[in-house]
C-alpha cells in the first residue's frame, strides 16, 4: 500500500473538481428557484381572486336580501339598515330564528360554519395541510348571511375570509400541488375576499403574513399580492369607490396629542385583553349548558333581539356606526351606550357558536372606546389638540392590534379604509402601545385562543430561518480526509485501523490526478458484505451533487432532500472547482447551536462604567489605575 496516495500524504483536501456539462446543468437546476411553480401558483391565485371578488359581492347581496326579508318583508338586494325597522317587539324573535337556522345547518351539514372563520382557517393551515371541505365555500357565506341578515351583530369580513380560504383550498385540492402551495392559495383566497369587501390590499397582504402564512418569501408573497391586487380591482368594479370610512380632514397632531393617542392605545390594549377573556368566558358558560349546542345560537339570538329592541343600532353589521363615529356625528352618550350594548350583544352571540365575523364588532367597540377616552382627555386638557374622530380611528385600530396582535395589519387597515395619511403617527403609537400590553398580559389572542385550547400551537414570531442566515462555510469543520480511488478496501481499512482516520466520517475519493470521483462513508468501508480487494472507487454509488461554501444551509438541505443524501461535497466559492470538505447533517444541526447562543448567552462587549483596580499601597497614598491606563495618586484620608 502506498501511503502517499492516502489521506493528507500526497493528495491535498483542496482537490480540483471537473464538472462536465451535464453535471453543471444538473447543479444549476438544483440551485435555481422553481420559478415555474411560482408562476403557476400565481396564475391560480389571480383566478381565485377573481372568483372571490364575485362571491364577496354576492355575499353582500345575500345579507341585504335576508335583512330586507326579515325586517321589512320585501325582496330586494339594496342595503337597508335593520336599525330602521318597525317590527316593535317582534324584533326580539328575528335574531333567534336566524340563530336556530344556523344551528340546524351546523348540525346537519357542517360544524365548521360555527365561529368567525379566521381561527378555523388558521387551524386548517397548521393541522390539516390547508385542506378545507369544499362545501364550506357555500355553507359559510349562506350561514353568515342568515345570521347577520337576521340582526346578528357581526361583520362580513370573517365569513368572506373563511369563504375565500375554503375556495383557495378547494382549488389547491383539485390541482396536483404541494401542501405549502395549498396554504398559499388558501391565504390568497382569504385575503382577496377581505380586499374585495374593504378595498385594502396592503392590509390584506399583512394579514396573510401575520395570521395565515407564518412566513415571508417570494414564493408565498407573490401569489398573495397578485390575489389582493385582483381583489382590489374587484372592489373598484363591484363596490363603491373611495374610502370605506369617510373622515373629515384634520390638522397634524402636535406632540402632546401624539402622546395622548399613545396613552389611549395603551388603555385600549388593556380593554382588548379584557374583551378577549370575556369572549372565551362566555363560550365556556355555553359549554356548561345542559342542552344540545344546536340550540345555543338561538339562545344567543334571543339576547341579540332583546338588546336590539332597546338599541336598534346594535343590530346587523353596523359599519355605518363606525362611519358616524369617524365623521364625528354621534354624541358621546350615544357612543357610550352603543359601545356597551354592542359588546354585550356580540360577545353573547359569538359565544353561542353562531356564524359571523369579529373584525366589524371589534372595530365598532374600539372606535367607541377611543372616542370616549378622547373625550376624557379633552375634559382634562380643554386646550389640547385632540380630535375625537381621530381618537375613534386610533381606538378602532388599537383594539384590533391588541385583540389579534396583527400590528401591521391594524395600522395599514386604518390608513387604507380612511385615506388619512396624517393619522400614521397616532396609529403607530397607539397600536404599538396596545400590542405591548396584549403581549405581556395575554398568552393567546382572540384568533388563536380557541385552537390553542385544542392543543394546536400557533407561531408567534416570523424570524428568518436560521438555515437562511448561516452559510456552509460557517459550520464546515476544518480539515478533511481524501483517499485515492486506486487503493483497495483492505488497504484503507488497515490504514484507518492504524489510527490515521476519523471514525464516523465521510471520505472524498479522488483519482491519482486529483480529480473528484465521489464520496464513501466509514460504514461502507467496514461493511461485512464488502469485498476487500475491490478498489475504493467501486463503493461509490453515484457522483453526488455539490454545494459551495458560500451557499446557505437552507440550500444545502434542499439539495440533500432532492438527492436523498445526507452528505454533500463542498466547493470553494473563490477557487472554482476546488473541494474543501464534506457537509453532513450533523454540521447543519450545529447551526441551531449558533442560534441558541445568540439568544441565550448574554454578554457585554463594551463597558461604560469607569473601573479602577488597586495596585499598591504606600504610606498615606493609594495608587489606582483608571480604565484608560493612567496612574492616579490619591490621599487615603481624602478618600
Amino acid at each position: 500500500m502506498k501511503d502517499d496516495t492516502i489521506l493528507n500524504q500526497g493528495i491535498p483536501l483542496s482537490t480540483s473538481l471537473d464538472l462536465n456539462a451535464e453535471g453543471g446543468r444538473r447543479l444549476r437546476t438544483l440551485l435555481a428557484p422553481d420559478r415555474k411553480r411560482v408562476a403557476f401558483i400565481s396564475a391560480l391565485a389571480v383566478l381565485i381572486g377573481t372568483f372571490i371578488s364575485i362571491i364577496a359581492k354576492d355575499l353582500v347581496y345575500l345579507i341585504n336580501l335576508v335583512t330586507n326579508l326579515a325586517f321589512y318583508q320585501t325582496i330586494s338586494v339594496k342595503y337597508h339598515s335593520p336599525a330602521q325597522n318597525n317590527l316593535g317587539l317582534w324584533v326580539i324573535v328575528v335574531p333567534a330564528i336566524g340563530g336556530l337556522i344556523v344551528g340546524l345547518m351546523a348540525l346537519y351539514w357542517s360544524k365548521a360554519i360555527r365561529g368567525h372563520g379566521i381561527p378555523e382557517a388558521i387551524e386548517q393551515v397548521l393541522t390539516n395541510q390547508s385542506r378545507i371541505k369544499p362545501s364550506i365555500t357555500f355553507l359559510k357565506p349562506l350561514s353568515a348571511a342568515i345570521s347577520i341578515g337576521t340582526g346578528g351583530p357581526f361583520g362580513t369580513e370573517g365569513p368572506i375570509i373563511a369563504t375565500g380560504g375554503a375556495f383557495g383550498s378547494t382549488i389547491g385540492q383539485i390541482f396536483k400541488i404541494t401542501h405549502n402551495e395549498r396554504k398559499i392559495l388558501l391565504a390568497a383566497g382569504a385575503t382577496a375576499g377581505m380586499t374585495a369587501v374593504f378595498g385594502c390590499p396592503i392590509a390584506a397582504i399583512f394579514l396573510a403574513i401575520e395570521l395565515l402564512l407564518f412566513e415571508f418569501s417570494p414564493r408565498s408573497i407573490i401569489p398573495v399580492a397578485l390575489a389582493c391586487i385582483t381583489g382590489a380591482a374587484g372592489h373598484h368594479l363591484l363596490f363603491e369607490n373611495g374610502p370605506e370610512f369617510k373622515m373629515a380632514d384634520f390638522a397634524a397632531p402636535d406632540n402632546f396629542a401624539l402622546a395622548a393617542y399613545s396613552v389611549i392605545g395603551i388603555a385600549i390594549g388593556g380593554i382588548s385583553v379584557l374583551v378577549t377573556k370575556i369572549v372565551f368566558w362566555v363560550e365556556d358558560l355555553f359549554e356548561e349548558l345542559p342542552i344540545h349546542w344546536m340550540w345555543w345560537p338561538a339562545m344567543g339570538g334571543l339576547v341579540v333581539g332583546v338588546i336590539g329592541y332597546f338599541a336598534p343600532r346594535t343590530l346587523g353589521v353596523g359599519y355605518e356606526n363606525i362611519g358616524d363615529m369617524l365623521a364625528g356625528r354621534l354624541p358621546l352618550m350615544l357612543i357610550l351606550s352603543l359601545c356597551l350594548l354592542k359588546f354585550t350583544s356580540w360577545v353573547i352571540a359569538l359565544g353561542s357558536g353562531t356564524s359571523g365575523g369579529t373584525l366589524g364588532p371589534l372595530l365598532t367597540i374600539g372606535a367607541a372606546s377611543g372616542a370616549l377616552l378622547g373625550g376624557v382627555v379633552l375634559q382634562l386638557f380643554p386646550g389640547s389638540n385632540i380630535n375625537l374622530p381621530l381618537a375613534a380611528l386610533v381606538g378602532m385600530s388599537a383594539m384590533f392590534a391588541g385583540a389579534s396582535r396583527a400590528l401591521l395589519t391594524s395600522i395599514v387597515f386604518a390608513l387604507e379604509t380612511t385615506m388619512q395619511s396624517q393619522a400614521l403617527l397616532p396609529l403607530l403609537g397607539a397600536c404599538t402601545g396596545s400590542y405591548l400590553v396584549s403581549f405581556f398580559l395575554m398568552g393567546n389572542t382572540i384568533m388563536t385562543e380557541k385552537i390553542a385550547r385544542r392543543g394546536v400551537s400557533t407561531p408567534d414570531s416570523f424570524e428568518p430561518d436560521v438555515l437562511e442566515k448561516v452559510t456552509v462555510g460557517q459550520v464546515l469543520r476544518e480539515g478533511g480526509e481524501t483517499i485515492s480511488g486506486d487503493n483497495s478496501v483492505a488497504e484503507v481499512r488497515e490504514w484507518l485501523e492504524a489510527g490515521h482516520g476519523t471514525p464516523g466520517t465521510y471520505f472524498i475519493i479522488v483519482s491519482n490526478e486529483g480529480q473528484f470521483e465521489g464520496i464513501v462513508s466509514f460504514t461502507q468501508l467496514f461493511d461485512l458484505h464488502t469485498t476487500t480487494d475491490l478498489p475504493v472507487r467501486a463503493l461509490i454509488s453515484q457522483k453526488p451533487a455539490t454545494i459551495t461554501d458560500s451557499s446557505t444551509l437552507r440550500r444545502a438541505v434542499e439539495i440533500m432532500s432532492r438527492e436523498k443524501v445526507d452528505v454533500l461535497p463542498v466547493l470553494a466559492s473563490k477557487k472554482k472547482g476546488t473541494v474543501v470538505g464534506v457537509l453532513s447533517y450533523r454540521d447543519i444541526l450545529s447551526a441551531y447551536q449558533l442560534q441558541q447562543a445568540d439568544y441565550n448567552s448574554p454578554q457585554a462587549n463594551i463597558s461604560l462604567k469607569r473601573r479602577s483596580i488597586r495596585i499598591l499601597l504606600r504610606g498615606q497614598h493609594l495608587l489606582r489605575v483608571s480604565k484608560v491606563g493612567k496612574v492616579k495618586e490619591k490621599n487615603v484620608s481624602e478618600s
